[in-house]
């Protein structure tokens, strides 16, 4: 029997450029599995650790050699974390993540782009900077005092976002949404370079172990299969 036509038996098959364990890419890998858009997806592993996201071949991809991308069928590519969520929410045409009203868009972008500023990229700096990083053959510049000033901003960050899941369960009040996926990438980089959450910060302690039972958040890495652990020497 011959096989089914890919091109009418079902949706086109989507790629995920990314790397299993990376904080960014636990984005994406997130927003497919609320959406179950799994068996949509093939995965493509970047190595971090080899530098391949600054390789040509990748950077003619993404110009801003940064995970993940998202390449669909037709041979367009979406960068960006926000980007590619967005796209990924709408495709059933029942937004979940990123809004149904105007009002809804506008506070789970706000808070979003606030969890990536103030925790998320704050985290990434630090790493990138105060400590060794991907190693000498990735990180060609560091400046280690904005690396540290980098880290108190992200610790302040997660004060910041404390304070709001005092007084609501989720980051933009009672529904799970992108900005909650956003900030949850942040703690996760913040456990891979062992930055502590203030001790004070009991609700969003609380928040990220209610999120991390979440099949989505729990099963990020497994989704394209064995994690990758980076090597012990860096």
């Amino acid at each position: 029997m011959a096989s089914p036509d890919p091109k009418t038996s079902g949706p086109a098959l989507m790629t995920i450029h990314d790397w299993p364990t990376g904080p960014y890419p636990a984005r994406v890998r997130i927003a497919l599995a609320e959406k179950n858009l799994q068996s949509r997806i093939r995965f493509v592993s970047v190595d971090l650790w080899k530098g391949e996201h600054k390789w040509p071949e990748f950077l003619a991809k993404n110009y801003s050699g940064t995970l993940p991308v998202l390449e669909l069928a037709d041979g367009t590519f979406i960068a960006e974390c926000t980007a590619i969520t967005v796209y990924l929410d709408a495709l059933d045409g029942a937004p979940t993540l990123t809004g149904r009203t105007p009002c809804e868009q506008g506070l789970i972008q706000m808070m979003s782009k606030r969890a990536e500023l103030e925790v998320l990229d704050a985290v990434s700096v630090y790493f990138h900077h105060a400590t060794p990083g991907l190693g000498p053959d990735v990180e060609l510049y560091q400046n280690a005092e904005w690396g540290l000033r980098q880290r108190d901003k992200a610790q302040r960050g997660m004060r910041y976002f404390d304070g709001i899941l005092r007084t609501q369960p989720f980051v933009v009040g009672d529904a799970f949404s992108m900005a909650d996926i956003t900030l949850i990438g942040g703690l996760i980089f913040a456990g891979l370079v062992d930055l502590a959450v203030p001790a004070e910060c009991t609700a969003l302690q609380a928040w990220y172990a209610r999120m991390q039972e979440r099949p989505s958040v729990r099963n990020r890495v497994t989704m394209s299969g064995p994690a990758v652990a980076p090597p012990r020497d860096r």
